[in-house]
C-alpha cells in the first residue's frame, strides 16, 4: 500500500511539472509566432494572436494604442512588406490565479529592447492582450539620454497638464 502510494504520489507530481513545461512552451510559442507575424509583414496572423481589446505601449511617450488605432498605424507598414523584426534573446514567463505575464530582451532595430506582456485566454486561447516596448538605457548613458529628451519632455508635460482628459 505505501508503495502504490508513492508510486502514485511520484506520478501526480511529475505529471503537474510536465504540464507546466507543456503550457510555457506553448506560450512562447505564441510570442514567438506573434514576432514572427510582424517580422515576415503578415498582418492577419499578427493581429489574430492579439486580444480584441489589446493595448500596445510603444516606445514614444504618446503611444498608447488600442487595438483598433494600432491595427490602423501598423497596416502600411504590413502592407509595404516591411513591418518590425523583433527576436527575444532572454524571457521569463509567469503563472499566477489564471495570469500569464511575461518579460523579454529583444534583439531589434533599435538594438537591445526590452517588452512585457499580459496573456490571457479569448475563446479558449491564450492571446497578447496587453504589451510594453521600451528601450534599454545603460544606466552610465541615462544621463546623457535624459539631457537629449529635456526639451521634448518639458512640452510633452506641459501638453499632458493642460489636456483637460486627463
Amino acid at each position: 500500500m505505501k508503495n502504490t502510494l508513492l508510486l502514485f504520489t511520484t506520478i501526480l507530481l511529475a505529471s503537474c511539472g510536465s504540464q507546466k513545461i507543456r503550457t510555457t512552451d506553448l506560450l512562447n510559442k505564441k510570442i514567438d509566432d506573434w514576432h514572427l507575424a510582424a517580422a515576415t509583414a503578415n498582418y492577419n496572423d499578427y493581429f489574430n494572436l492579439m486580444t480584441n481589446d489589446a493595448v500596445f505601449i510603444g516606445t514614444d511617450a504618446t503611444e498608447n494604442w488600442q487595438l483598433q488605432e494600432f491595427k490602423a498605424f501598423s497596416k502600411p507598414y504590413f502592407d509595404n512588406g516591411k513591418a518590425w523584426s523583433f527576436t527575444s534573446l532572454k524571457r521569463h514567463i509567469y503563472q499566477h490565479n489564471g495570469v500569464v505575464y511575461f518579460d523579454e530582451l529583444l534583439d531589434t532595430q533599435m538594438g537591445i529592447c526590452r517588452g512585457s506582456g499580459i496573456l490571457k485566454k479569448e475563446d479558449g486561447v491564450y492571446k497578447i492582450a496587453h504589451y510594453v516596448l521600451s528601450i534599454t538605457v545603460p544606466n552610465e548613458n541615462v544621463a546623457s539620454l535624459t539631457e537629449l529628451k529635456k526639451q521634448w519632455d518639458i512640452n510633452y508635460k506641459k501638453e499632458l497638464l493642460n489636456n483637460e482628459e486627463f
